[in-house]
């Protein structure tokens, strides 16, 4: 008959009755049981619950969380607390449940299914026309410049303006809510903010920024600006290295840069355009828009926070 832990602890309460020592008990179980007999340290427990009364060697019920908390019953309140609120976060489902990181993870991605998403901005709803127009433009410029090996891409220059807002009110990281795996993804509307703003226009080359200039005293860019404040600032810096450098112009449809005015503007300069969809504006195919102003506002803003607005800043 192969021994149990019982049978070893009523064992130690029989030497413990018959006045054996805690060292003569585990002599004796070594002796009968060699390698599967208790540790001394087991012994010494065992002698001390005794000696303070206790007659039985079951184990006591104890207070705490079962084995698996995955239960049905956990898995709906988990469910439900989705439900009232999208935007809970782990340490509030423990703190409200009372049930470890673990399981919470186990409950939300093996039986609920559920992942945290970030709700998807649409800019304009294209029809099937425009959306083959961008696709038609990407693939002549991949042949245009040889899916990027081309030495003309070290001529190209993009940029774009953006409004730098003095408060932020969510960041697309705070806008995450949970979403059960037959459900739409969220959407969200961009909301007006009436802080205080700057109007920068940010532009850079294959080997990095070249120059942001901020919009004085005016309140929205137009071809005047565009001519006689900010393309001169930049083809400055451009040519600050290479005076005759070719410059390839990448910007978007705006009015601004589609105008008579900018146009001669470019033409006079000799400035090459590289060309850009028809409207509406894509900020997809806008790689100053997309990334480096996107970036600079992250690096300045951390969402639900001001700074001042300033020359500074920028």
């Amino acid at each position: 008959m192969e021994l149990n832990r019982e049978h070893f602890r009523a064992i130690i309460f029989h030497n413990f009755r018959r006045g054996l020592s805690r060292q003569e008990c585990f002599d004796e179980l070594n002796s009968l049981c060699s390698d599967k007999a208790p540790s001394y340290s087991t012994v010494k427990n065992w002698y001390n619950e005794f000696n303070r009364g206790r007659c039985s060697i079951q184990d006591e019920s104890r207070a705490g969380r079962p084995k698996s908390v995955v239960v049905p019953e956990k898995i709906n309140a988990v469910r439900e607390l989705i439900k009232q609120d999208r935007h809970v976060t782990y340490r509030e489902i423990e703190a409200s449940l009372d049930i470890s990181m673990t399981s919470i993870n186990k409950i939300l991605h093996e039986h609920l299914s559920v992942k945290k998403i970030c709700s998807r901005w649409i800019p304009h709803n294209l029809t099937n026309a425009q959306k083959k127009a961008r696709v038609d433009w990407c693939k002549e410029m991949l042949e245009k410049y040889i899916q990027g090996t081309s030495k003309a891409v070290y001529n190209i220059y993009t940029g774009d303006e953006s409004w730098i807002y003095a408060y932020e009110p969510e960041t697309k990281q705070q806008s995450t809510v949970w979403v059960f795996q037959d459900e739409a993804k969220p959407t969200k509307v961009v909301r007006g903010r009436s802080t205080s703003k700057q109007m920068i226009a940010c532009f850079f080359g294959i080997n990095g920024h070249v120059a942001t200039v901020a919009l004085e005293q005016r309140r929205t860019v137009n071809s005047e600006w565009y001519t006689t404040i900010c393309l001169p600032e930049v083809i400055g810096e451009i040519r600050k290295k290479q005076k005759n450098r070719r410059i390839i112009l990448h910007h978007d449809n705006a009015s601004s840069h589609t105008s008579t005015q900018t146009k001669a503007f470019l033409t006079e300069r000799k400035i090459e355009l590289m060309g850009h969809p028809p409207r509406p504006v894509c900020p997809h195919l806008n790689v100053a828009q997309r990334d480096c102003v996107t970036h600079i506002f992250r690096r300045i803003t951390m969402g639900n926070q001001k700074y001042p607005l300033n020359k500074k800043l920028f």
